[in-house]
């Protein structure tokens, strides 16, 4: 859902210390992409690495992970594209958010109040959100050379080996991202996490971490003298 969606949603909340973070149709998304994404990882590194391919025996076996690995790609696929319907317009970059990368130096070193405000999704998260999509598309197009590679003749033999070096390329970019924002949500920020398995963040939260979010949804307008308390990241 869009920022408007869910400013709709937090009049519909009783607790005036708390507002939609998610919607509930957002959170289901999110971890039906986190859980299939998860199997994805455990066999896919089990294909790569015959060191790693004890993962494969803790879903059933290679045979068993052979299977499914191409539909679970699907539904990861088909997850990531209903958030791209969803979200495009919050994932958009614009000055707030160029503004908010020169500052990233103060955002490294919990400086919180010299960051600029940014709307529902930071810079950071809008770079994941985009290097995931269109990872998803690459992965997608050499996915399926791949499920179906002994379709193709001899003379077009040439894409199963891009194939192959475009799928796991793309694959580890995908699981330096993945881990990057697991730290981020369930570490650094205290609160990501538990919005998106509750919906719901504080008003400090939201004020402290996403400020020019936090007006929208709540109506108001900045007033110095109203602010609510800001919260400290992890390690603060």
């Amino acid at each position: 859902m869009t920022t408007d969606a869910v400013s709709r949603s937090s009049t519909a909340h009783q607790n005036e210390d708390e507002i939609v973070r998610y919607t509930l149709t957002e959170r289901v998304n999110h971890w039906i992409g986190a859980l299939s994404y998860t199997y994805l990882l455990m066999t896919g590194l089990a294909f790569w690495s015959p060191y790693l391919y004890w993962l494969a025996a803790v879903v059933g076996g290679g045979p068993v992970a052979r299977l499914w690995h191409p539909w679970f790609g699907l539904v990861f696929t088909a997850s990531v594209c209903w958030t791209f319907t969803e979200w495009r317009r919050d994932m958009e970059i614009d000055a707030s958010d160029r503004a908010w990368a020169k500052a990233i130096p103060d955002y490294i070193q919990n400086e919180d109040e010299k960051l600029p405000p940014v709307g529902r999704f930071n810079y950071g998260q809008k770079l994941f959100f985009w290097g995931i999509f269109y990872g998803v598309i690459l992965l997608l197009l050499s996915g399926v050379i791949l499920w179906f590679t002994e379709a193709l003749p001899w003379s077009l033999r040439f894409l199963r080996y891009a194939a192959i070096l475009v799928h796991a390329s793309v694959a580890l970019i995908t699981i330096g991202l993945f881990l990057i924002h697991v730290y981020m949500s369930a570490v650094l920020e205290e609160g990501s996490f538990g919005s998106m398995i509750r919906g719901y963040v504080t008003r400090s939260w939201a004020w402290t971490f996403h400020r020019t979010w936090y007006y929208q949804v709540t109506g108001s307008r900045p007033n110095p003298e109203a602010q609510p308390r800001s919260e400290p990241r992890s390690g603060q």
